[in-house]
Parts: structure tokens; C-alpha cells; sequence
């Protein structure tokens, strides 16, 4: 059986410096990585690396993009090599914009297990860097609008956290991270209460303060959900002419509620749609269709 060790402290330090559970992460990779075992051994390292080998390794971006999981790919080193056995130096930090050919992080470890880890570590890199940089590519597109790219809970079953902080690493904001910290009342839930106000209403009387955002699709549900309380409204799938009559509403009822524009927004039209004054664009594909950015593991040298 493969020996996985546990996350040093400075390595869960820096997990939760980013925001992330060390526990939860540390699940995930040792889940992940024994997937990649299935219970056994990594038979062509095993076979073609000396037990003794050690090698020096660099983590890097052969495409341009906003570089995102360093500390998760770290912990992937760490639960496979061990902490005493390996060391992972940060190049560049979470967040920063590279160029195709910059390397962003450094490995010593056995060569063996550290090309046991490198699938692992990869796959959640370059998708986390993926998510970071398609979000940098609409956050850019927003600079100099009052409105900021939104995430959604279109995610991966078991990556919502760590694709949430890449969405951070490239600019965006976060929506609720399930369906217990924020209230979101959509068409079926309003049909099912009876209406807008009925819908609000309940909701309240059940979760008290915690935020209430209620999904309209006309201006008329727009107006309703205002009225009765909420503190955000996702207009869903308004033209442009109709988000800026919505503000214009918004601003007469109640300034203070927050306009979540969603539904066929392209990162073409994004500027356009923030500038009709919504606060929020929502963007499922962020995290739902986001390409890898692609990086790679090369030995440099091994002694």
C-alpha cells in the first residue's frame, strides 16, 4: 500500500491563508491521488527511478494566463513525497498574470513519488488556472464599470471551494457557496409559494437576516421583489434596453438593492451590460466551462 502523508503545519497555514479548509483539501487529495493508484503502486516509476533518486522539478506555464492552486499543488507534493522529504518553492504567487515559458514554482523531492504526484497536482492546477484566467478575461473587460463578474454554483462536484478562490485569483467575486449561507429564490420556488411576496416572505421568517436575492424575469417581478424586501435581484435574460429601465426602477424604489444581470451574457457583451449599472454579472461558465491553462512538470536535475 502507498504511504500518504499529512499536511505540515506551514503547508495548512497556507492552505487556510487562501481562504480554503486544509481538512477538505486534504481529503480531496488523498482521494484523488488514490484514485490515480487504484490500491496499488506507480509501477513505471517504480521500475524506471532508483529508490534513492532526487531530482529538482519546475512547475511551468506554457501558456500565457492568471496562475491559481499553487498551495493546493503543494499539498499534493507534500501528501505524496512527505514534508521532510520534499521542499515546493513559490515563483509566483496566486493571482499573478504570467507568460507562456515563466516558470512558477520549484520542486525537490525523490523523483519517484514525485512523479507520482505530478497528475494529481497538475489536473488540479491547470484547471484551477484555467477557472483564474478566463475570470481575469471578464473582470478585465468590466475595469472602469461599476459591476463585477459574479460565479455561480455551477461547479464541479467537490471542487466548489477551490474553483470559488480561483474565481477570486482572477478578479471575480462569489456568490453563496451553497444553498445555506444565502437565500436565492428562483421561478419554481415563487410558484410554489404562491408569488414574489408570499416567496420572500417565508423565506424571511425562516433564515431572519441572511441575505435574500429573488430571480425576476419581467419588470413587473422586478418592481414585486423590490416591494416586498429583497436585498439583490438576478434580472434573467433582460436586453440591454430592459437592464437599464431596471436600474432606473431600482434607483427610484430602493437604491440599495443590488441588480445581478444573468442569462446569454457573452464576454462580448459584457462591458455593454455593465454599463447599463447592474452591480453583478452572473457567469456560470466560469467555473462550468472554463479551458485548462496549460503547465506543465519538467526535471531539470537529478542527483
Amino acid at each position: 500500500m502507498f504511504v500518504l502523508h499529512p499536511l505540515s503545519e506551514s503547508t495548512r497555514s497556507m492552505l487556510g491563508e487562501a481562504g480554503l479548509d486544509p481538512d477538505a483539501v486534504a481529503f480531496l487529495i488523498r482521494s484523488t491521488v488514490q484514485e490515480d493508484l487504484l490500491g496499488g503502486v506507480d509501477v513505471t516509476s517504480m521500475a524506471t527511478i532508483p529508490a534513492h533518486q532526487r531530482s529538482v522539478a519546475t512547475f511551468g506555464a506554457r501558456s500565457p494566463g492568471v496562475i491559481a492552486g499553487l498551495a493546493v499543488a503543494a499539498a499534493v507534493i507534500e501528501t505524496v513525497c512527505g514534508d521532510a522529504a520534499s521542499e515546493f518553492e513559490l515563483l509566483v504567487d496566486d493571482g499573478a498574470r504570467v507568460d507562456a515559458g515563466t516558470d512558477i514554482a520549484r520542486v525537490t523531492a525523490p523523483t519517484r513519488s514525485m512523479l507520482t504526484a505530478e497528475r494529481t497536482a497538475l489536473n488540479l492546477l491547470c484547471h484551477l488556472s484555467g477557472v483564474a484566467t478566463l475570470t481575469r478575461r471578464w473582470a478585465d473587460a468590466l475595469v472602469g464599470t461599476s459591476a463585477s463578474v459574479r460565479d455561480t454554483r455551477k461547479t464541479m462536484p467537490g471542487l466548489r471551494a477551490l474553483e470559488k478562490y480561483a474565481v477570486r485569483c482572477g478578479g471575480g467575486v462569489n456568490h453563496r457557496m451553497g444553498l445555506s449561507d444565502m437565500a436565492l429564490v428562483k421561478d419554481n420556488h415563487i410558484a410554489a409559494a404562491g408569488g414574489v411576496a408570499e416567496a420572500y416572505a417565508l423565506v424571511r421568517a425562516l433564515v431572519g437576516t441572511m441575505p435574500v436575492e429573488i430571480e425576476v424575469d419581467s419588470l413587473d417581478g422586478l418592481r414585486e421583489a423590490i416591494a416586498a424586501g429583497a436585498d439583490e435581484v438576478l434580472i434573467d435574460n433582460f436586453s440591454l434596453d430592459a437592464m437599464r429601465e431596471a436600474v432606473a426602477i431600482r434607483n427610484e424604489m430602493n437604491p440599495d438593492v443590488r441588480l445581478e444581470a444573468s442569462g446569454g451574457l457573452t464576454l462580448e457583451t459584457a462591458r455593454r451590460v455593465a454599463e447599463t449599472g447592474v452591480d453583478l454579472i452572473a457567469v456560470g461558465e466560469l467555473t462550468h466551462s472554463a479551458s485548462v491553462l496549460d503547465i506543465g512538470l519538467d526535471l531539470h536535475s537529478v542527483f
